[in-house]
């Protein structure tokens, strides 16, 4: 499998690098090897680095932690201080191979600040008693407090932490058993001593071979983290198959989009069999993300038998039958799926987007005097950032942005020879803008992109072809297989009369995928929604009202904030209790999951904030909503590019890459501020103020950062007029 690892950008966002490390020789590798199968086995959803460091030993001899982790770093170092300036980490968790983890250490890996460590009691030669952290003992390393030299505890940097996470055996003489409470239990005691037998029981519970670890991690209850099973789970499928398990590397390898792996693991196993409803719903999906679109029917179509998995099987038929042009089938399966469950969500979505509409809208241009567009078209409840775009891009080339010069065509639907020929008969075709290099929200195997294209049939394209503020929307750390995809992107770029990026970051990342050859055909195009108000000047500016807006999103929230997501809600909380006394401070959802950031904060810190929902107003109404804020602090994209562009400040929260690198475009970094930062609350409150305490001045900085977007967009636009043949009189085509 080839997957990119040049893709963690974290230095953009400020997500934290996290590691286990263990310094260790040939003569304790046996028990570090004990260490690791207990933590694996007590935080099965946890898969952090782990760092060996060790003297010098050759590398067979970490082939069995190898079989044990799959993220397991071996690293040269001459004694355990180097755990104190590990490069490429942010947070380091010091372990000794005398130790075994017992139980859940999500409170270490949430710890942000200091050296944690547990001060031990020792009696000193005059019987004294002395407290201080062992050399060998639990350490939780904070590389923002350390000196890069330093080979021990700075002063002022230590963080007791309970006992519980350095519990020394010592404690436990005369076979005292081990208390409920300890996470990790330290074997202090002179080996083979008699006395410890419950300690000694403890540890051998992870003295296991490989294929009873690999059987002990499987038969644990509840959530387990996706690459720990991915990297287990095979080989006890190779020794002990069955179709539960099958089903079970196949829905993990879906996750990580390997979704090839996913069929050659379930298909050979399942077959026709009419009992596994969950199996053959699994292989349909992983089928329909390769673009196998028949066999992905036949399979959902087996799942859709069960009454269980009836409606979750109908909503993916009615996808599959839309992605493939057939509009009345997709209808037929969400009315089928709305029999089995008419509360399904899923299946009334695609009721409702699948029924034939009334007629109302005058009858189109002909064909050759309209424009295509391929892109997202948000519906009903999704994103709203979605749904303003669109028209956003529609208004460079115009005031018309309706079917009757624009013919729509959604980025997801399968191109074929119908499609293309109607792509064709248009004057050109503008693919954008928004996130669409990203392999994950509508996978298949045509592009491996969100536009569902072949490249013959990208090839045969002969209407001129614009690529418009498109965004490489990659997250911190995502895997992704990219072979297909730079196959597509060199067709793409090499068809393309103008390619354009809607940020220098998203322009780095692509050229790194383009032969050298192509990669000064890539440009920048802004965001049209930064530009929204330049591009159609309202009608009157009403005055704005004392409003902030938040917003925050929660699409892979893993990624966005890995085990950071209680810091951020505790310092969001600060910050907003601080603002609640200079503004009315609201809430805007851009689409219904978003609102879990309102429920949480009630719940978690008993603030409360009234939700504006975006997702259910006309482009319009957001856009005037945005005008009137004094200032929006937003997670999502469109949260920070629409205000912006409607002339509104703007702090970004930044969880992705995209919002760095537009701040970074218009030479603004100061309006970002990571999730993941130690103090956000203070900073975020600090900014904010000084918004609100000069508005004039803060509205006119925003105007000035638009200058550089707004003449790069004018200028393309009088490029792209040529390209696509348009008259200087038209109004919209």
């Amino acid at each position: 499998m080839t997957l990119s690892r040049a893709d963690d950008r974290s230095a953009v966002t400020g997500k934290r690098r996290i590691a286990f490390a263990v310094h260790a020789d040939t003569g304790t590798l046996p028990a570090l090897a004990t260490l690791l199968r207990s933590l694996v086995l007590t935080n099965p959803a946890v898969c952090e680095d782990v760092v060996v460091l060790h003297p010098g030993l050759p590398d067979t001899e970490f082939e069995p932690l190898r079989r044990l982790h799959p993220r397991l770093i071996t690293r040269r170092a001459d004694s355990r201080a180097e755990v104190f300036r590990l490069p490429d980490h942010d947070t380091v968790i010091a372990l000794d191979p005398a130790m075994v983890v017992l139980g859940d250490l999500g409170e270490l890996l949430r710890l942000r600040r200091g050296v944690a460590a547990v001060p031990q009691v020792w009696c000193d030669a005059s019987d004294a008693e002395r407290r201080s952290v062992l050399p060998d003992g639990l350490l939780v390393v904070q590389r923002a407090d350390m000196k890069d030299t330093a080979d021990a505890l700075p002063d002022g940097v230590l963080v007791p932490v309970d006992a519980r996470y350095d519990f020394l055996t010592r404690r436990l003489h005369d076979d005292l058993p081990v208390p409920p409470q300890v996470a990790v239990l330290h074997f202090s005691h002179p080996a083979d001593a008699p006395g410890y037998g419950p300690a000694d029981e403890a540890r051998r519970r992870f003295e296991l071979d490989d294929d009873a670890f690999r059987a002990a991690y499987r038969a644990l209850p509840g959530g387990k983290h996706p690459e720990l099973v991915a990297h287990l789970a095979p080989p006890l499928l190779a020794s002990r198959p069955s179709l539960d398990l099958a089903r079970t590397v196949a829905d993990v390898y879906r996750q990580q989009g390997r979704y090839d792996e996913a069929v050659a693991v379930l298909a050979p196993v399942l077959d026709d069999r009419a009992d596994a409803p969950r199996c053959h719903e699994t292989l349909g999906l992983c089928l329909m993300a390769l673009s196998r679109y028949a066999e992905a029917e036949t399979h959902l179509l087996l799942a859709a038998a069960s009454p269980d998995t009836a409606p979750r099987a109908f909503a993916q038929l009615a996808r599959l039958a839309w992605l493939c042009g057939r509009e009345a089938d997709a209808h037929d399966y969400a009315r089928q799926g709305l029999t089995a469950d008419p509360t399904d969500a899923g299946c009334h979505a695609w009721y409702v987007r699948t029924r034939e509409a009334p007629d109302a809208a005058p009858g189109p241009a002909p064909a050759a005097e309209q424009l295509a567009h391929v892109a997202l078209f948000a519906e009903g409840d999704e994103n709203a950032g979605d749904k303003v775009l669109p028209e956003a891009v529609r208004q460079c080339f115009g005031t018309d942005t309706g079917p009757r010069r624009w013919h729509q065509q959604h980025a997801h639907l399968l191109v074929d020879e119908e499609a293309l020929e109607r792509l064709n008969a248009r004057r050109g075709v503008v693919v954008g803008g928004g996130g669409l290099f990203l392999p994950d929200t509508s996978p298949n195997s045509t592009s491996h992109w969100q536009w569902n294209v072949p490249d013959a049939l990208l090839g045969r394209l002969t209407a001129p072809l614009a690529v418009f503020a498109v965004g490489y929307n990659v997250f911190d750390g995502q895997q992704y297989r990219r072979t297909r995809f730079a196959e597509s992107l060199r067709v793409l770029v090499e068809r393309s009369a103008f390619f354009g990026l809607r940020n220098h970051g998203s322009i780095d990342r692509v050229r790194e995928l383009l032969p050298e050859e192509l990669r000064d055909r890539v440009r920048h195009q802004p965001c049209p929604t930064t530009v929204g108000d330049l591009l159609v000047p309202p009608a009157e500016r009403a005055p704005r009202s004392d409003t902030v807006l938040v917003n925050c999103a929660y699409d892979r929230s893993g990624l966005r904030f890995g085990h950071d997501y209680g810091h951020f809600l505790a310092e969001m909380a600060s910050a907003l209790r601080q603002l609640r006394g200079r503004a009315d401070v609201r809430y805007a959802a851009h689409m219904p999951a978003d609102e879990k950031f309102v429920h949480d904060l009630r719940r978690e810190h008993g603030l409360s904030l009234p939700v504006e929902r975006l997702y259910a107003l006309s482009n319009d109404a957001i856009r005037d909503l945005y005008r009137r804020a004094r200032l929006v602090i937003g997670m999502r994209g469109h949260a920070g590019m629409i205000p912006f562009g409607c002339g509104t400040p703007i702090l970004s929260l930044v969880s992705h890459p995209k919002l760095a690198y537009f701040l970074s475009d218009i030479d603004r970094p100061g309006w970002g501020l990571s999730v993941h930062d130690r103090d956000l609350g203070p900073r975020l409150a600090e900014r904010a103020a000084a918004v609100l305490d000069d508005p004039d001045a803060a509205v006119a900085d925003v105007r000035a950062a638009q200058e550089s977007l707004w003449k790069t967009t004018q200028a393309n636009i009088a490029e792209l007029r040529g390209i696509f043949r348009i008259p200087d009189s038209s109004s919209a085509s």
